[in-house]
């Protein structure tokens, strides 16, 4: 089940909201939403809710040893056990294949008998409410929030259906206080009403509708590439990626303000960033945060060196390319970006601090762009060769693809809304505008109701969308 579903849309969450109101106390709401959440998991993963049960009931288990040897030995050791218990389990669902898959590779060149391992099957959302699992124990560890007693508590952190399948990824510390003591108000509500018909516009209506440009072009043949078509690809992929998932973090963070729950925010216009190290303090900013906060501080960060900072760098870039997916190309695609964060540090980032901020913004986007040749391409063969034609390297290239025939006027159009809607004109436009109204005038009163119509077209255009087209999943699904 996804947000972008009818299913989703006119039954569940109605359905769900209905229930939390009529359950009257805080803890009875709890209840319902944990329930309401396995159900939505179990919707699409039922044979692997028991995989999230396990890392519930392990988690839970953790916290409370790790609480329990305050100040003792055994705490070190409960809290190393979650953590290898933890990425144990996110390593066989995610990595088994690849490794065996590798190691067979390894095996014919020595003409021994190869190891055979079934697929396994990646259940969705692990790489995130892993995440969260490890971030509970953590959190506890280093006395930043208290153990709960109860295993329905979280229960409710970890399988919360806003943000399970695809985040952001919600610390311990930031919403252990919610769980026990929220409260819904009227204009909460609303907010939350509004943010989440953005984020639906945002991936039905501009990411779904760029996706057929950049889809149609990453599955070009490489060899007839030409740079042209193979930039608009990624262009549009870039469209595509930053609408669709910035789409998803909107209506997680609307869900739950309908249910009192106050999110993290995920993006902060990445790109208008002035260099990868900007971007990344933008971009899925969740994920970044806690690979600061739980991997590359306590390596050392910056602390130790120069040359242990380049080392920590590194590191945390291939652990975020691996995240993102079991396969050669990610780990190339956050080396990538792991090199450049290096050679900003090195003095780049100096240089780019100084220059006009449009020089800065072109390089991130050249250095951005380049990358998604590997993001996208799950093959790193063809990820290679589509990289090289974006060089204009590639000396097949056909002169029978070329960039006007991706482009109708329907994806045209969606694309400019794109670019507008990736810089802050948009929300200063609306704000200059807010500020021009008196509170208690008929001008403030039109602009409500605007506001509303806004809104509710945004959403009759998102169900005619739903009605007219295909099922389309949300990206960070396969992560």
């Amino acid at each position: 089940m996804v947000f972008s579903s009818p299913v989703f849309l006119f039954l569940f969450l109605p359905l769900v909201l209905l229930a939390t109101l009529l359950a009257g106390s805080l803890k009875a709401k709890n209840t319902v939403l944990t329930v309401a959440s396995l159900l939505f998991y179990a919707w699409g993963e039922l044979g692997y809710v028991l995989v999230m049960l396990a890392s519930i009931l392990l988690n839970h288990l953790f916290g409370l040893w790790v609480d329990g040897t305050r100040g003792q030995p055994a705490q070190r050791t409960a809290v190393a056990l979650a953590v290898i218990v933890n990425l144990g389990m996110l390593a066989f669902y995610k990595y088994a294949n690849f490794l065996v898959d590798n190691l067979n590779e390894l095996l014919r060149l020595f003409e021994v008998p190869l190891i055979h391992l079934d697929p396994v099957h990646l259940p969705i959302g692990i790489s995130f409410f892993t995440f969260q699992g490890m971030s509970y124990v953590i959190d506890v560890y280093r006395g930043d929030a208290p153990a709960h007693k109860r295993p329905g508590a979280i229960a409710l952190y970890i399988a919360l259906f806003p943000q399970l399948i695809a985040g952001p990824i919600v610390r311990y510390v930031d919403v252990a206080q919610q769980i026990d003591d929220r409260q819904v108000t009227l204009e909460r509500y609303a907010s939350g009403v509004r943010r989440f018909i953005i984020g639906l516009g945002k991936k039905l209506l501009v990411a779904d509708t760029v996706a057929r440009v950049s889809n149609a072009i990453f599955a070009i043949p490489h060899a007839h590439l030409p740079p042209s078509v193979a930039w608009l690809g990624t262009f549009a992929f870039s469209i595509q990626l930053y609408f669709d998932f910035s789409g998803y973090s909107d209506m997680a963070i609307g869900l739950g303000r309908l249910f009192g729950f106050e999110f993290m925010e995920n993006f902060n216009m990445p790109y208008i960033a002035r260099s990868i190290r900007e971007f990344w303090s933008r971009w899925h900013i969740s994920l970044t945060t806690w690979f600061r906060d739980y991997v590359y501080v306590p390596l050392g960060g910056n602390r130790g060196g120069t040359a242990r900072t380049y080392r920590n760098l590194l590191l945390i870039f291939l652990l975020t390319g691996l995240w993102h997916g079991a396969s050669w190309n990610f780990i190339v695609w956050g080396l990538f970006h792991g090199f450049f964060m290096v050679i900003e540090r090195l003095g780049l980032g100096r240089l780019l601090e100084r220059a006009p901020r449009l020089v800065g913004n072109l390089y991130m986007l050249v250095v951005l762009n380049l990358g998604w040749a590997f993001f996208q391409n799950t093959d790193i063969t063809k990820a290679w060769h589509y990289f090289v034609s974006m060089l204009g390297l590639d000396p097949n290239a056909s002169p029978l693809y070329y960039p006007s025939l991706h482009l109708t006027p329907d994806v045209v159009l969606m694309l400019v809304i794109g670019v507008l809607g990736s810089t802050p004109l948009p929300g200063l436009l609306i704000a200059r505008l807010r500020q021009a109204v008196r509170p208690a005038s008929a001008m403030a009163t039109a602009w409500r109701s605007l506001d509303t119509v806004f809104h509710l077209t945004v959403l009759l255009l998102c169900a005619m969308h739903m009605a007219s087209s295909t099922f389309t999943p949300f990206l960070y699904f396969r992560f």
